[in-house]
């Protein structure tokens, strides 16, 4: 694994454009559980009748919006929840190394921003974004948390909505846009911590249109690319090692 820890060093710091393509497993060392390995969300037996991966769809927010917001509230916001060395490694590259990186993240938890990443493509939303889907005044987590039940607009009584991309929804175009830019603009894709499983951010890294590719995750995938490298490893773990090497490059 050395050798492929020094290659990606190496590539890190010999590229001009750079895109981290990033899933859950990023944020697992934060203490933010992962939706489809054997003790992610999905496998955990449910509290409310019905498997976790139903509630977060459309339809069942709309028809369940009490249920909704339990689970919601209950597993999908850790406020104790503090960026671990791949968010700060990758905030590190842009802001203290001046690399020209983009972050694609699937994840809703804020922590590459609160890591100090700028050019963060929120593929999926954020918890941090919430509005009300009568006269979309803007709510902040803040305020969600202090509003028990569903959350209700102060001014128009209408339902607010967290601001995250739910199954059967469509990810914003102009968001597609950016990121699908990003990926055919890059000399470098860095893929971690996602089972590339969810559609249609999978199926973004097609735009990726050249061969270097590092892909690091706890577990190994089965993908139409070409890698370059595949690193077998905790993603935090991964690039804790990396930046000593890239130091002393």
């Amino acid at each position: 694994m050395e050798d492929e820890i020094l290659s990606l060093a190496k590539a890190i710091k010999e590229t001009n454009k750079v895109v981290f393509f990033g899933g859950a497993g990023v944020s697992t060392e934060s203490g933010i559980r992962d939706f489809r390995s054997k003790e992610g969300l999905y496998n955990l037996k449910s509290k409310f009748n019905v498997n976790y991966e139903t509630i977060l769809s459309h339809s069942y927010y709309e028809y369940h919006k009490e249920t909704f917001f339990k689970f919601y509230k209950e597993f999908m916001i850790n406020k104790e929840a503090k960026p671990n060395f791949a968010h700060l490694f990758l905030a590190k590259l842009e802001n203290q190394y001046h690399k020209n990186i983009t972050i694609i993240t699937q994840n809703i938890d804020n922590l590459h921003q609160e890591a100090g990443s700028k050019n963060v493509i929120e593929l999926h939303g954020s918890i941090m974004r919430n509005y009300c889907e009568k006269c979309a005044k803007f709510y902040s987590l803040d305020d969600i948390l202090k509003i028990d039940n569903v959350p209700k607009c102060k001014i128009c009584n209408g339902d607010i909505k967290p601001d995250v991309v739910l199954y059967e929804e469509a990810l914003l175009e102009t968001t597609i846009t950016k990121a699908l830019i990003a990926l055919s603009e890059a000399d470098l894709l860095i893929i971690g911590g996602t089972s590339l499983n969810v559609y249609p951010a999978s199926s973004f890294i097609s735009y990726f249109f050249g061969d270097n590719i590092y892909l690091i995750n706890k577990e190994k995938l089965n993908i139409s690319r070409e890698i370059k490298k595949e690193i077998i490893a905790p993603i935090g773990e991964t690039f804790k090692k990396v930046d000593q090497i890239y130091s002393n490059l």
